[in-house]
């Protein structure tokens, strides 16, 4: 089970990291998903993704039950829709370009609605 699990968090890693380049690749879930299968198979990865410089903090805050920052959701909302909009423009397609405006009102509104808000100390 360890393999499976490790291997399930390296792809997930992989996959969130392109997702910071990709439109439509979420980047969260996925580091998210090998967070928790790291914790169960990998207390080293577990600790290496915890600690990384880039997206480290931002998981332990989320884990711990913490939120996110206001400005970090502001950026997040205006990289994914910028993001999407550029992809909207690309598109032809009626049925992809609703797709996309579907994922991101989603996005939106579980990250605005359910996602607590990290009060910042200052």
């Amino acid at each position: 089970m360890k393999i499976i699990l490790n291997s399930i968090g390296i792809l997930a890693v992989i996959l969130g990291v392109l997702g910071i380049f990709l439109p439509l690749l979420p980047t969260t879930p996925f580091l998210l998903l090998a967070s928790a299968c790291f914790a169960r198979a990998s207390p080293r990865l577990h600790n290496w993704l915890q600690t990384n410089h880039v997206f480290g903090k931002y998981l332990r805050d989320y884990e711990n039950g913490h939120g996110i920052p206001l400005r970090g959701k502001i950026w997040i909302l205006i990289f994914m829709w910028g993001s999407m909009s550029y992809s909207i423009w690309r598109t032809d397609h009626l049925w992809v370009r609703l797709l996309i405006v579907l994922t991101g009102t989603c996005v939106t509104i579980y990250l605005t609605r359910f996602v607590p808000t990290m009060r910042v100390k200052k």
